[in-house]
């Protein structure tokens, strides 16, 4: 599995294959075949093993929030959605993983691309929607919706290791620095959920 997450974050689901794969973990392509029988298989099972711990990290901290006993507010319930996904970076192949998760938002198979996806996320993202509109029942669901997505864009850019940031900033910010970019995403996703509602768009 790790070797599997490393050949398909360096070489995309494509132009992956089972002889690299098996090149890699040191075993035989027999071996990969009798275990994971396809290459799609075995790419859905490397991805949902990394989202099932950030889930589990989202999930387990919201539940925690909510039987505190304690008033908790936006900035808890940013940090508690963030914070798993952020964590990953940190984890044996979490660079990896987010290699991988970059390239199925831009270029692997949609066929199977956006139903990982919804697998992995959705439930937990109404969750969260959910609290933001517990927590702030002036805002719509339909514009919490909005923004939970818009979150998960900003998390999907800046934690795909692509190193942007440090190209644009000539060098000044640095995308190795977790905390750092945590919570300079928590600021800004914090800004973002207390806009005021937007003005409805009449269409003609």
């Amino acid at each position: 599995m790790n070797a599997a997450e490393m050949v398909f974050a360096e070489r995309g689901y494509t132009m992956a294959s089972f002889t690299a794969i098996a090149t890699r973990a040191k075993v035989t392509q027999a071996l990969v075949t009798y275990y994971f029988v396809s290459k799609e298989r075995l790419f859905k099972e490397v991805y949902l093993r990394r989202t099932r711990e950030i889930v589990r990290g989202r999930l387990e901290a919201l539940d925690a929030l909510a039987q505190s006993g304690k008033d908790f507010g936006l900035p808890e319930l940013i940090a508690a959605f963030l914070g798993p996904a952020f964590g990953i970076r940190r984890m044996r192949g979490g660079r990896a993983f987010l290699r991988l998760q970059w390239r199925l938002l831009h270029s692997e198979p949609p066929r199977f691309a956006d139903s990982l996806r919804r697998q992995a996320y959705d439930e937990a993202a109404r969750r969260y929607v959910a609290a933001i509109c517990k927590i702030m029942p002036d805002l719509s669901e339909k514009t919490a919706y909005w923004r939970i997505v818009f979150v998960m864009g900003l998390y999907a850019y800046i934690n795909s290791d692509t190193h942007r940031l440090e190209k644009i900033s000539k060098g000044l910010c640095n995308s190795n620095d977790v905390a750092a970019m945590l919570a300079q995403a928590k600021a800004f996703v914090l800004g973002g959920m207390m806009a005021p509602e937007p003005p409805m768009v009449i269409h003609s």
